[in-house]
This record gives structure tokens, sequence and C-alpha cells, in this order.
């Protein structure tokens, strides 16, 4: 509403520029000079007509980020001073060749060589900004927030459910915002055809129903939609455009929408990172206790898994299959995917309420021995 206010405002502008030029002309001239009516016509109709044009341009280019603005002050400074020069350059060709612009004239062709002028510097320079990186050095135009940046949630990241967890805790003071397309995926996946899809949706809308009820933290439904990104384009692209637009931070779980929010310049909260920073560390040469649950990919290797989810790889474990063993830990990998710890195995360990198997044995072959088979009978 206030850029079409912005628009009407600089048609009358124009509008009252011209006719002030022909009034004034129309009351300098003389006999040699006379203005007719087919001039006055003919120089409303194109000022107007000009001014016409430079709106259908603004109504046709595609919206610009506020960084392009450093780039318009400098073309518009250079289309100044070469205004200025060429301005000079005309006042002596006219006196040379006699080409009898005199007064408004020949300010109205000034005027009229400078607005072209400086659109041409700044459109050269718009379409170059990337290359010529010193228009103005040191200068960014960013936008400024006032308090803590909001946390925008993901799709995953309300589905998992730990960040209600983690809100109890009182780690995160910022404001949480669910954009409404968001919420109306929730809604689609807990509607799905899909039983496990449908399990997933509800428990995304019973955890953002949780984090409602939660007075630690404030939680927002943004109905806003996100600039410059098409109304069916993907999730993921609306859910980045979106966090840039209101200098948020993504909150995720998507290791792939990481990356290409990073790309975005878009800084990114990744509960599986946060998850593993906070695990117990472990170095090489530490014992650790371990039950080994399957065999592994490589020859001899069994896999265990600790009480945080955590796999251990151990090596010579694979016939230790449903034992608890300790290990040393000889290397530890940790990723936004999750952490793998490698260890050797040392040796088997006991239950307090399980037998001695190796006495188990020892019995077993006793009874089946022919020379101890009398006392057993």
């Amino acid at each position: 509403m206030l850029l079409n206010f912005i628009r009407l405002v600089f048609l009358i502008v124009i509008a009252a520029a011209i006719f002030v030029s022909i009034t004034s002309d129309i009351a300098e001239q003389d006999e040699e000079s006379m203005i007719t009516h087919s001039d006055i016509r003919v120089i409303f109709v194109g000022g107007i007509g000009f001014a016409m044009l430079v709106l259908f341009l603004d109504w046709v280019l595609p919206k610009s980020s506020l960084k392009a603005l450093a780039g318009i002050f400098f073309g518009l400074l250079v289309g100044i001073f070469f205004s200025w020069a060429l301005s000079l350059v005309l006042d002596m060709v006219n006196d040379v060749f006699k080409l009898g612009l005199v007064g408004n004239s020949l300010q109205l062709t000034k005027w009229v060589m400078g607005i072209c002028i400086c659109y041409l510097v700044i459109s050269f320079v718009m379409r170059t900004k990337d290359d010529v990186r010193f228009i103005i050095p040191y200068v960014e135009f960013a936008r400024q927030t006032k308090g803590i940046r909001p946390l925008v949630l993901d799709t995953s990241v309300i589905i998992d459910g730990r960040i209600a967890d983690v809100c109890q805790s009182k780690l995160f003071d910022a404001p949480f915002i669910v954009p409404r397309f968001i919420l109306n995926e929730l809604q689609l996946i807990a509607d799905s055809a899909d039983k496990l899809k449908r399990v997933r949706g509800r428990r995304g809308l019973d955890v953002l129903h949780k984090l409602q009820d939660n007075g630690i933290i404030e939680v927002l439904i943004d109905d806003t939609p996100p600039t410059g990104v098409d109304e069916h384009a993907p999730v993921d692209q609306k859910l980045v455009a979106f966090t840039k637009g209101c200098n948020g931070k993504l909150v995720t779980n998507d290791y792939n929408l990481s990356k290409v929010a990073q790309v975005r310049d878009v800084d990114v909260v990744n509960i599986n990172d946060l998850a593993n920073a906070l695990k117990t560390v472990v170095l090489p040469g530490e014992p650790m206790m371990v039950r080994i649950i399957k065999a592994g990919e490589e020859a001899a290797q069994g896999i265990g898994y600790l009480d945080d989810g955590t796999m251990v790889v151990v090596e010579e474990g694979k016939n230790k299959i449903g034992e608890k063993v300790q290990i040393t830990v000889t290397s530890a990998l940790q990723t936004s995917a999750g952490r793998m710890i490698f260890g050797k195995f040392e040796k088997s360990l006991r239950e307090p309420n399980e037998p001695d198997q190796d006495n188990q044995n020892r019995g077993n072959n006793r009874q089946n021995n022919p020379r101890h088979r009398k006392q057993y009978s």
C-alpha cells in the first residue's frame, strides 16, 4: 500500500515538474521562439510516458535485497558526476555549433541526459556488483533485530520430541516460531493413510501442544509467507527462506537440510549435534563395559550399544554375542549423524545372578565322564 502511494506521488511530482517547465517557457518566450500547443503536447506526453516507463520497470523487476542499496548509491554518485561533466560539454557544444538550446530547454535537456546516465550507471553496477567488490568497502547492510533471535522449528525436530525435554532444562530463552506451512505438514502427516506416518504426525502434534503448555518458553504460530519463494515450493526451501527472512535460527534434525541452510548463511541448531556434545567423552585406552548384541560387518567384529544408543564396534567380539564384555577403547568417531566407538575385546564379565559358565561346563563334563557316572547313579 505504501509503495503504491509512493508511485502516485512520483507521477504527481513528474507532472508538476513538466507543467512548471512549460509555463516558465511560455512566460519567457518571445516572437522568435514561440511554443505551440503541439510542442506543449509533445513535452507533456513524453514526460508522462517516460515516468510510466520507469514505473513499469519498477513493477517488472524482481524483489531485491537491501544489500543492493550500496550499489544503487554508488551508481547514483558516479552518474551525477558524469552528468555534471557532460553538462559542461553540452554548454560548450551549444555555444560552438549554435544549437539554439536556451533557458529551460537547455536545462530540461541536461536533466534528461543526467537521468539517463544515472540509470545506465546504476544498471551496470547492479549487474556486475558480484564482480566489483570495491563498491563501498567495509560497508554491509544487515537487518537489525531487537532482543534474542527466534528459533524456527522444523517438522523433524517436532516429531522427534526431544526439544520438549530440552526446554524443560531452561536451556533456551528465545521464542519458538512454527510457520503455518510446517503446521500444515504435520496435519497432513497425521492424516496420512500410512499407519506409521499417521502415528508420527500425531506425535508431532502432541509435542507441539506440550511446548505450548510449557510456561518456560513462548511458542508462536506465524502465518507470514516466506519472501521470494513460490507458494508451491518444497517445504525445506520455504523453511530456509522463512528463517532467513525473520533473522532466526533453524532448529532441525535433518542433516541435509542443515547443510543447505548453512550454504544460505542461515544459522542452524542441530539437536543431534547437541545430543552428541552432551554425551560422555571417551578417550583411547579407557576401559568400558558393553554387551555384544550382534555380529559386525567385518570378520570377528561384534556390535554393542551403550545406554544412550551409541554403537560400539568390538574387535574379536563376534564369538561373544549375548555376553557382557570389557573392552579397551581404541578410537571414537563423532558426526552429526551420530557417534561410534571402536574397542578391542579384553575379557568377559559375569553378571551377579548369572551362574559360572565354566563351572557349569565342568560339572556337565564330569557327569558325562564314565569315570564319574557311578557317583551320580
